[in-house]
C-alpha cells in the first residue's frame, strides 16, 4: 500500500516537471527556433526537450532503457515503424532517429506550446477523416522528407495497443517505402510494462528496445513490406516477454524465431 502511494507521488512530481519543461521550452522554441537551421533546430527543440523529460523520468520514476540493434541503423534516412503501447516511445524515438518527421494528427498542431513548437519541425500533419487524402499527403510529403535525409517515423498500429494484443499495420508506412524505395526499420519495446497507457503510476525498471535489420523495399509491394514488418515485430515482442516473465521453452522458441527473422532480413 505504501509503495503504491510513493509510486503515485513520484509520478505526480514527474508530471509537474514534465509540464513545466514543456511550457518553458515550447515557449522558448517558438521565440528563437525559427532562426536556427533545420537540423540544429530539431536538436534544440525536440532533442533537448525529450532528453530533459526522459532524464527527469529516470530521476523521479527510475525508468531507464537498453537498446539492441543500433548497428542496423543505416547512414541515410528511411521509414521507421514503431510499436505503440505507451507514451514513453513517443518521446524516446525522437532521440534515436534525428532529424525526423513524425506522422501526426493535424489537431496536435493546435495544442498550446507543444503544437506551436512542433510546427517548426516539418511534421507530416494529416486529416485522419480523409483516408485517401491523408495517404496522398503522407506519400508526397514523406518522399520529400526522405529526399532531404529526414527520417519518417510512424506508429503503424494507429493507436496505443494493449499489452499482448496485435493489430494489423496501416498501409501508409509500407506504401511510402514502396513509393520512395527507402528501407524500413521496425522498433519493438516493452515500455508499457513501466509506463502503462492511461495510468498515473509508473514502475521503475529498464525498457528493452529492439531495432530490426533494414527491410529493403526495392522490388517489394507495400503488402509484402507490411507482412515482413509485422512478422518481425511479433517475433521481437515475444522475445522481449513482459514483466510477468515467460517460461524457458517459450523463450527459446521466440529466440530462435527472431534469429531466423533477422537472418532473413539481413539477406534481402
Amino acid at each position: 500500500m505504501l509503495s503504491n502511494i510513493v509510486d503515485a507521488l513520484r509520478a505526480i512530481v514527474f508530471y509537474v516537471g514534465y509540464s513545466i519543461v514543456t511550457i518553458v521550452w515550447g515557449s522558448l522554441s517558438v521565440l528563437v527556433a525559427w532562426a536556427i537551421p533545420f537540423r540544429a533546430r530539431f536538436q534544440f527543440v525536440i532533442g533537448a526537450w525529450t532528453r530533459m523529460v526522459l532524464g527527469w523520468l529516470r530521476i523521479c520514476c527510475g525508468i531507464r532503457h537498453r537498446i539492441e540493434g543500433l548497428e542496423h541503423i543505416p547512414p541515410h534516412a528511411g521509414v521507421v515503424l514503431v510499436k505503440h503501447e505507451s507514451t514513453w516511445e513517443t518521446l524516446f524515438i525522437q532521440t534515436l532517429f534525428a532529424p525526423q518527421a513524425t506522422l501526426i494528427k493535424r489537431e496536435l498542431l493546435h495544442i498550446p506550446f507543444f503544437g506551436w513548437a512542433f510546427r517548426l519541425l516539418k511534421p507530416i500533419a494529416i486529416n485522419r477523416a480523409d483516408g485517401r487524402g491523408a495517404l496522398r499527403t503522407l506519400i508526397r510529403a514523406g518522399k520529400a522528407r526522405i529526399d532531404d535525409d529526414i527520417w519518417v517515423v510512424m506508429f503503424p498500429e494507429g493507436t496505443r495497443v494493449p499489452i499482448g494484443e496485435r493489430r494489423a499495420f496501416g498501409a501508409g508506412g509500407a506504401a511510402l517505402a514502396e513509393s520512395s524505395g527507402a528501407p524500413v526499420l521496425v522498433v519493438a519495446h516493452n515500455a508499457a510494462d513501466y509506463w502503462p497507457a492511461h495510468a498515473l503510476k509508473k514502475r521503475a525498471g529498464v525498457v528493452r528496445v529492439k531495432i530490426s535489420p533494414p527491410i529493403e523495399s526495392n522490388g517489394k509491394k507495400a503488402k509484402e513490406i507490411n507482412q515482413i514488418a509485422q512478422d518481425w515485430l511479433a517475433a521481437a515482442m515475444a522475445d522481449l516477454g513482459r514483466r510477468s516473465g515467460v517460461d524457458q521453452t517459450s523463450k527459446l522458441t521466440t529466440d530462435s524465431a527472431l534469429a531466423s527473422m533477422n537472418s532473413r532480413l539481413g539477406s534481402t
